[in-house]
């Protein structure tokens, strides 16, 4: 990697490794989850705001608190973790992520300004600090760059944040995600600079690649925490019990799946990549659909754990069987990412779970729950079979 004077650029003597200011970091969007999936559990058990409008507006918080963690990570992968300004800005997102995840349960409602506000200070806030205490070192276009994308988005979740009327709340923050994600995904192109370009002498591959890593198990974390905290409340019943134990199986598949060979090459396929930069984007968004999975997949726990027998609401499939899909998904984009090819075990999987939603409509919810880890040790059976007849795969990425 190479190295500048200034020394705010990685280079090759720097770690490769997170940082325990980083972990300390992550420690908040454990949190955050946490809150993410108190709101889902509520929407699909008390129905106050209707499931579908739950869904939406955790989605919303979901992805804006997405891409203040993206954005970090890959600030952190380019620049040197340890230098002081640097750590200032993991500092000043520690707590203003913090605050946004405690907005997160009623994001929408008495405290949607306190996130929206938070959310714009802590983007712009940080950029305009390290653009001034860096001297405007390393690079003083990507600060106009991100700005400029920043200010088309701004206005918009602060007007939606404090607004009254939520139906006017929820399009204009749906807009103002995607002006961010279209950013973030094309590298803030604004007029007369162009894109970002970084080449993979300029990223930490080996530490982007374990941030993502670090990230999805953060996320399994907090599908372990809805699991201990719907099992404890619980009566302990014979039912329970089971549907404690096949909660815990499925949080292993899931690590099981991931894992599986793609999950633990993303570094070396960054560094073997002819486009570094769009695949690293790419694996952000993979992951994205991943976590995503994860968390909807625990609420989908927390539904057969303290309701194992009886009516099985047809909203509850969106849990407990799109979970599982949404993280097949994710997977299975990663795993082209990393590979050029998608498993046939992976969509096969998806198809399944696609199958099950008519039949599992009359199931309880534990039976509903123990198809969809079925299919998931279907996918993790076929995986171990596939690599027990090959040698090690290489990573080719497509591009």
């Amino acid at each position: 990697m190479r190295n500048t004077p200034d020394g705010l650029l990685r280079s090759e003597a720097t770690r490769q490794r997170a940082t325990f200011l980083e972990l300390f970091l992550d420690l908040v969007f454990v949190f955050a989850l946490t809150r993410i999936s108190a709101r889902l559990i509520a929407d699909f058990t008390d129905g106050q705001r209707g499931v579908y409008a739950g869904l939406g507006q955790a989605l919303l918080l979901f992805l804006a608190l997405w891409a203040v963690w993206s954005v970090t990570v890959w600030s952190t992968s380019w620049l040197d973790p340890d230098a002081p300004i640097v750590q200032t800005v993991i500092i000043m997102t520690l707590v203003g992520a913090m605050t946004m995840a405690v907005a997160v349960p009623n994001g929408f409602g008495a405290r949607a300004s306190l996130f929206a506000i938070t959310l714009v200070t802590l983007q712009i806030g940080r950029v305009v600090f390290f653009h001034l205490a860096g001297h405007g070192r390393p690079d003083p276009q990507q600060s106009i760059r991100i700005m400029f994308w920043f200010g088309l988005s701004a206005p918009l979740w602060v007007v939606g944040g404090l607004v009254n009327d939520g139906t006017i709340r929820g399009p204009l923050w749906t807009l103002a995600v995607l002006i961010d994600y279209t950013g973030l995904f094309l590298g803030w192109p604004t007029p007369r600079l162009g894109a970002q370009r970084l080449g993979v002498q300029m990223i930490a591959a080996e530490h982007l690649a374990e941030r993502y890593q670090q990230f999805l198990l953060i996320a399994l974390g907090e599908a372990i925490f809805v699991i201990g905290f719907a099992f404890s409340g619980s009566e302990f019943h014979g039912d329970q019990t089971g549907g404690f134990v096949l909660a815990l199986a499925s949080t292993v598949l899931l690590w099981r799946i991931y894992f599986h060979v793609a999950g633990g090459m993303l570094g070396t396929a960054v560094d073997r990549s002819r486009n570094p930069a769009r695949l690293a984007t790419d694996m952000a968004f993979a992951h994205m659909v991943m976590i995503a999975g994860i968390v909807l997949t625990g609420v989908g726990f927390e539904l057969f754990i303290t309701e194992p027998l009886g009516h099985l609401p047809a909203t509850w499939l969106i849990a407990i069987l799109g979970g599982p899909a949404l993280f097949l998904a994710g997977r299975s984009a990663l795993e082209y990412q990393v590979f050029g090819r998608v498993s046939r075990s992976r969509l096969a999987g998806l198809l399944a779970l696609g199958l099950l939603v008519p039949v599992a409509v009359h199931l309880e919810p534990l039976t509903a729950g123990a198809a969809a880890a079925v299919v998931l040790l279907g996918v993790a059976g076929a995986d171990a079979r596939r690599s027990r007849h090959r040698s090690p795969e290489t990573p080719t990425p497509p591009y």
